[in-house]
């Protein structure tokens, strides 16, 4: 008798294996630490991080099941979970189709039946204040995130944060555009790309005020230690909106990493100091920008430019090494 081979298979088969072990070198810096992100779908480097490869298959053997138990623990199937859906994604949705799983139309009492359960559906997929409370701010969550192009896992961590704010009932006596707003801000300074308090609120409906209290009162209450925001993370801002050259964030980074083992850096706005150096680096390749652009590309006024300007030219010019 031949027995299934997914059953057989209690582990990876070593051919397979040995494919999905092997070590493959970056083609950007040629080094050896390669992780394979199954999340993302995704192999990176870990030196330079360099995307070596996208859209990889996560391939793995069904492992055998003797109970019922393991059946359930050990089950592959379902969409993964998402704390971006006040269900986690568990419910089943019941499409706007109406054809049954061999395509074929329904009748119409077919239809109306398949109405009044998409309606209760609905109904009963949200139950409770806690529910509705999470299905509207997570609403408004992917709204500021989609405006803003936000990363997926910044998205994540925003839900996290917010979960926990209603477990705690920290919500109580706020607003919850207010608070849901504040708690994708709280992600971004975290683990995102650097955000204005000015750039959430434009993206939302959210007053800049109410948004820093909010913020405040979250980082109080959960009791967050936010580090401040670093120069070098206002780079790649800087670069995506103002088309330069390479070479110009090379050195960028070479100037700031000067001026902070000098202790230039301290005191001083980051987008402030990271807008001048940009301002310098242009300068120094012959690509002539006005602080007026800069400015109003870092968001900031012309004098705060011209004053870190003048710091850097001053300090640093003759002990960098271009």
């Amino acid at each position: 008798m031949v027995k299934d081979s997914d059953d057989e298979l209690s582990e990876i088969d070593p051919i397979l294996k040995a494919e999905i072990m092997e070590m493959q070198a970056c083609p950007k810096c040629g080094s050896t630490r390669i992780m394979r992100d199954y999340e993302c779908a995704e192999i990176v480097c870990m030196n330079c991080g360099f995307v070596v490869n996208q859209k990889i298959a996560y391939r793995e053997w069904k492992k055998r099941t003797f109970n019922g138990k393991q059946k359930t623990k050990r089950a592959s199937v379902g969409a993964p979970l998402t704390y971006t859906i006040h269900d986690k994604g568990l419910t089943t949705v019941i499409d706007w189709h109406n054809r049954d799983s061999r395509g074929k139309n329904f009748s119409v009492e077919q239809k109306a039946q398949v109405y009044r359960l998409r309606k209760w559906q609905r109904r009963i997929r949200i139950t409770g204040s806690t529910e509705r409370n999470l299905t509207y701010a997570l609403s408004e969550m992917m709204k500021i995130s989609n405006k803003l192009n936000l990363p997926k896992n910044i998205l994540e961590a925003a839900s996290i944060i917010y979960r926990k704010t209603v477990k705690e009932h920290l919500i109580n006596g706020h607003s919850i555009r207010g608070i849901a707003t504040a708690t994708l801000y709280l992600a971004c300074r975290q683990y995102g790309p650097p955000k204005t308090l000015d750039e959430i609120a434009r993206a939302s409906a959210v007053n800049k005020k109410e948004l820093g209290k909010s913020y405040r009162f979250l980082i109080k209450k959960l009791d967050y230690s936010i580090p401040p925001l670093q120069p070098n993370q206002c780079i790649i801002k800087f670069s995506n909106k103002v088309t330069v050259q390479r070479k110009v964030e090379k050195i960028v980074y070479k100037i700031l990493t000067a001026s902070k083992d000098i202790k230039l850096t301290s005191g001083r706005t980051p987008t402030g100091i990271a807008a001048a150096a940009g301002y310098v680096a242009l300068v120094l390749i012959g690509e002539r920008k006005t602080q007026k652009e800069i400015a109003d590309i870092a968001q900031i006024t012309e004098g705060t430019i011209r004053n870190r300007y003048k710091e850097i030219v001053n300090r640093l010019m003759f002990e960098i090494s271009l």
